[in-house]
């Protein structure tokens, strides 16, 4: 009898990934996620990390972290709906609530849980989602499990979005208007007080995924809604807690009956353990620190404006970014990844992206600066993005 291996083909997927140079190995990240940082054993500087605001190190998280850990243990031990829901998750629920001004908060035990459990739970196939075609993957998967209509609209405009919900008009379903309102591979920022317009417009349902713009844009890191003034506008606002915040976990806000439907039938929230007592208690203290300490934000604005001036300055395309996101434009992707081994090498983690994660051809180096870097730290990473770009023909 032959016996064959059922899964051959996944190692030559892998084999052929390595070949086209497009293989990405897993970096080991050896010391606290900081601006400066040991990965692989090397230290570099850390323009890789979501970390915007340095909250992963600070003290008030991590005291707060074991202080809760001691009184409450390792685990919550259940899923939310059964025993697992503890004083700290409402306290951190009733927390972001009053932070983003709605009237309740769910969270999910990720962002993209949130994302695609959102979706999927109030839709159905009868509805119909406009989204913009560089939505978050999270996005994408929940509009596909609702098994709603989907309607793509080409990147920020919102003339289609609305030309989309106009021809919906007296169709049966619902209509959900869905964009990110920082996308994650650009650093731009969507146009969102026109497409809320278009949504009221039209009796849509209005949707953000706040994920890069939380602790980042607005008020205290309050998010687009805030940036915009649209408070009361956006029926479904999304946020993460793995981000800015610095530990893990993500959230939905709006109307309390929109909070209590999602305890219902939101399927991440119903068959996840919840949050383990240590992470719940980082994430409310974090909030608390956005509150008093809005220099962080100031600094990580600053250290923006720095790196992309130097990059630009030095002759690179920085695309579209106007937030800390600043991708490094390559083109195709063995390039990119190239790239990004390079500056490794010569002491800088930048990660290199290319298809799926972005459209073939448009394959970058995606940087991200942090409140905590130091300009010298700027200042070296720039001299050495300048050096291999020059050295890979990326830059003359």
């Amino acid at each position: 009898m032959t016996t064959t291996n059922p899964l051959a083909f996944l190692g030559e997927q892998l084999n052929a990934w390595r070949e086209a140079g497009t293989y990405q190995q897993l970096r080991i990240l050896e010391s606290e996620c900081a601006a400066e940082a040991s990965f692989d054993g090397k230290d570099v500087i850390n323009l890789a990390s979501n970390n915007y605001l340095g909250l992963t190190t600070h003290p008030k998280l991590i005291e707060a972290s074991v202080a809760a850990a001691r009184a409450y243990g390792a685990g919550s031990g259940a899923v939310r709906t059964i025993s697992g829901t503890m004083t700290l998750h409402m306290r951190l629920e009733e927390r972001i609530a009053r932070f983003k001004n709605v009237e309740a908060c769910v969270v999910f035990q990720s962002g993209f849980a949130a994302n695609a459990g959102t979706v999927s739970a109030i839709l159905t196939p009868e509805d119909h989602i406009v989204s913009d075609s560089l939505n978050h993957a999270s996005i994408i998967d929940g509009c596909r499990l609702s098994k709603a209509k989907i309607h793509v609209f080409q990147h920020k405009d919102h003339v289609a979005a609305e030309r989309i919900l106009g021809e919906l008009a007296g169709k049966s379903g619902r209509k959900l208007l869905i964009t990110d309102g920082v996308f994650s591979m650009d650093g731009d920022i969507a146009p969102l007080p026109e497409l809320v317009s278009a949504a009221e417009k039209h009796g849509a349902i209005m949707m953000v995924d706040d994920a890069h713009s939380s602790g980042v844009l607005g008020r205290n890191g309050r998010g687009t809604v805030d940036h915009f003034n649209l408070h009361g506008r956006v029926d479904i606002q999304v946020g993460t807690l793995s981000k800015a915040i610095g530990v893990l976990g993500g959230y939905v806000c709006g109307s309390r009956n929109l909070i209590e439907f999602l305890y219902q039938r939101a399927r991440p929230f119903l068959f996840s353990t919840s949050h383990p007592p240590a992470v719940a208690a980082a994430c409310l203290a974090a909030f608390d620190v956005l509150e008093k300490e809005p220099e962080r934000i100031e600094n990580l604005w600053k250290n923006t404006r720095y790196l992309k001036a130097g990059l630009m300055d030095a002759g690179f395309d920085t695309g579209m970014s106007e937030t800390p996101i600043t991708p490094v434009m390559v083109g195709e992707a063995a390039q990119a990844f190239a790239f990004s081994r390079a500056l490794f090498e010569d002491g800088v983690l930048a990660t290199g992206i290319g298809f799926p994660t972005v459209p073939e051809g448009k394959a970058r180096v995606r940087t991200i600066v942090a409140a905590t870097h130091t300009t010298p730290q700027l200042d070296r990473a720039i001299e050495v993005f300048a050096k291999v770009g020059k050295r890979l023909g990326i830059i003359k």
